[in-house]
């Protein structure tokens, strides 16, 4: 029985005999004349024994009533900045302990209706509550009195933060409890962190940031809300480790701090231009064809830019779409000039000014520009071919109205990106020298080892950072694909054949994901790239991918599992039902009276009283433990399926996190030798 069952949640009966025999040690210790007067030093003796016994018997006591607590109210866990544990070979998650088939028992048990009686409030809990609620009363008047905590020499209890849920899910274990490492060799495999507003994502993004920041590998966090915290949290790391030159900040909620970035100036094919830029557009329906138009307009006009030397940019794709033909005058002389008739100028300078010359345009080109007509005509009556000539060629023939509707949906989404002091962040100048704000590279971030920080700043205006989000993680995804193949052989660090390490947070990534999302996921472990993905629910990434079946693609690439409270059964789902079933016991008291009829019998009744074992299989987990976990809690499935308890630190001082966001300004004007 002692191995079906804890056998803890019963009155602490340790104590009778604990004081029992601290009584008689301490008559035999006081009295040894007179209960041994012969020999005394026999009682003295027996006292000891009898105190040995007692000490024992009221350990035992005090570790049920430990356990009673700990079921109700866990310990204070804080981390101070300096004291995050890392490694260079494991990942620190937390404190926790390996669940198994015990603690399930365990659970069942506590939630017995029989045992909640002893896990009520005793006296002590109840003294200590109402010293916390007077430290809080109290650090309220200091607040409003202006006073420090150490005028307040009297506040005698520091109160635990209200965490919520269900602390018996961690108590069942807590006497197990240890460090909880990832091995480093499991982090290729990508790590998928889910949870509900408010309940720790953000702070095991910090302990997570933080420990790759110090084993000195790239860190690249993509935060669609823009948490100062985070962004806090990363700089101080910066500073500890000695690498605050390689920090790199683009925040489009704080334009003056932020660095300049591109999304469509670096690819490896000349196509994920116009895939990056028009991926925010809608594809569903009728919608989908307009799409492809606009694809096709964009891909033609990046293909001029390159062709004229010049690395695309939102600004231009969105002015040559509408206004085609200065580039196509640009491209045409180009190759013209490499490729045509020696006399094309003149030729086309007589077609230019010949007054018949309009009467033989068609009736879409009599209103475009009259040099650009005679280019497309020279190019068409000498039967000349370029596929970017011909690309610029027929969309120059669209009809003006007609390509107005095609491209609606494409122009603006651009105007949108462009505008304001965004504009500038996302469209940068590169001939812009009175700008002294860095552009960011990846190359570059990879090659020194960098740390970025990417604030998307989703509430202000949630189109714009989807869309930047969405063409960041396309163009790392490429950045991915050219380490895949080439990795040191590019200058990258690292002895010869080894890539870099990549470390990549994505919080609220349902915000961001596409369709090139699946490819990182599934193939850019090989390349050194590591993923780690926050978000609340897995509805949201069906919802931001918008396909079901392209949603469980992307779940089924992360190997690593981290689960805090949820309030979505789905979700919890993803968690539980991956878990094998256990066995659990319980214990059903039963009573039975029998009368006895016969009349010359001295009994007229027999009684019975038994417990009755039952055995039942059971969910390791339901979906209902992962929606009564407390704050700052979590289930993780990782290595192959091994489940951990966690408990995440609370976030101690740390002198080295800057206190507001102007002490990151001054650094940036510094750094940039901007004006203050």
């Amino acid at each position: 029985m002692a191995k079906l069952f804890d056998s803890r949640l019963r009155p602490a009966v340790e104590f009778l005999p604990a004081t029992v025999l601290t009584g008689l040690a301490g008559v035999l210790v006081t009295q040894p004349d007179s209960i041994a007067p012969l020999m005394p030093g026999v009682a003295t003796a027996t006292a000891g024994l009898f105190a040995t016994a007692a000490a024992w018997r009221t350990v035992q006591g005090a570790r049920v009533l430990a356990y009673r607590s700990r079921l109700r109210r866990l310990p204070r866990y804080v981390l101070h900045g300096d004291q995050i544990p890392w490694s260079t070979t494991r990942l620190f998650l937390g404190r926790g302990f390996r669940w198994d088939q015990r603690h399930s028992q365990r659970l069942v048990e506590a939630r017995n209706p029989e045992a909640r009686k002893y896990l009520e409030p005793g006296h002590i809990y109840r003294l200590v509550r109402a010293l916390e609620l007077k430290w809080e009363k109290q650090r309220l008047l200091r607040r409003l009195s202006k006073f420090t905590c150490a005028d307040a020499w009297w506040n005698p209890v520091r109160p635990l933060p209200p965490v919520g849920g269900d602390a018996a899910l961690h108590g069942v274990g807590l006497e197990d409890e240890e460090d909880a490492w990832l091995p480093l060799t499991e982090r290729p495999g990508h790590t998928l962190v889910l949870g509900t507003t408010r309940v720790g994502k953000t702070r095991l993004a910090e302990l997570l940031v933080a420990q790759d920041i110090r084993r000195g590998e790239v860190v690249i966090v993509v935060d669609p809300k823009g948490d100062l915290d985070l962004l806090r949290r990363m700089f101080a790391e910066a500073t500890r480790a000695g690498k605050l030159d390689k920090l790199h900040i683009f925040h489009l909620g704080f334009p003056e701090i932020s660095e300049r970035y591109n999304p469509v100036g670096e690819f490896a094919r000349i196509t994920e231009v116009a895939t990056r830029t028009t991926s925010p557009l809608p594809d569903e329906g009728n919608s989908a064809a307009f799409k492809e138009f606009a694809w096709r307009f964009t891909n033609v006009v990046a293909q001029a830019l390159v062709g004229l030397g010049r690395k695309p940019d939102l600004k231009s794709l969105g002015r040559y779409v509408t206004h085609i033909e200065p580039l196509l005058v640009g491209y045409f002389k180009l190759w013209l000039d490499a490729n045509g008739p020696e006399d094309w100028r003149q030729t086309v300078d007589r077609m230019v000014v010949d007054e018949d010359f309009p009467k033989r345009l068609p009736p879409a080109l009599k209103s475009r520009d009259r040099y650009a007509a005679a280019l497309v005509t020279f190019y068409k009556e000498r039967n000349l071919y370029d596929p970017v000539c011909d690309g610029l060629k027929s969309t120059f023939e669209y009809d003006k109205t007609y390509f107005d509707k095609l491209t609606a949906s494409l122009l603006p989404l651009i105007e949108k990106l462009t505008s304001g002091r965004v504009g500038e962040l996302i469209a940068p100048d590169y001939d812009d020298t009175d700008d002294p704000r860095p552009i960011l590279d990846w190359n570059k971030v990879i090659r020194e080892g960098g740390i970025v920080y990417v604030g998307l700043d989703a509430l202000s205006d949630p189109e714009v950072a989807h869309a930047v989000g969405n063409a960041m993680l396309a163009d790392l995804t490429s950045v991915a694909g050219r380490l895949y193949k080439h990795g040191h052989a590019h200058g990258l660090p690292g002895d010869a054949g080894k890539r870099p390490i990549v470390n990549m947070h994505l919080d609220e990534f349902n915000e961001i994901v596409g369709e090139e999302f699946i490819p990182m996921v599934n193939k850019a472990g090989g390349a050194g790239i590591q993923v780690t993905a926050y978000t609340q629910t897995a509805s949201d990434v069906e919802a931001g991918i918008g396909d079901r079946a392209k949603a469980g693609q992307i779940f089924g690439n992360f190997n690593n599992l981290v689960m805090l409270r949820v309030r979505n059964e789905e979700t919890a789902c993803l968690l539980t039902d991956q878990l094998p079933k256990v066995r659990v016991y319980t214990k059903v008291a039963e009573s039975r009276t029998t009368d006895n009829n016969d009349p010359n019998s001295p009994v007229d009744f027999t009684s019975q009283n038994a417990d009755r074992l039952t055995e039942t299989e059971v969910e390791m987990l339901t979906p209902a433990d992962l929606v009564s976990l407390p704050k700052g809690q979590a289930f993780a499935l990782i290595e192959g399926g091994r489940l951990y308890k966690l408990r995440l630190p609370l976030a101690g001082d740390d002198p080295l996190l800057p206190k507001d966001m102007d002490e990151i300004a001054c650094w940036t004007h510094e750094r940039y030798g901007l004006a203050a």
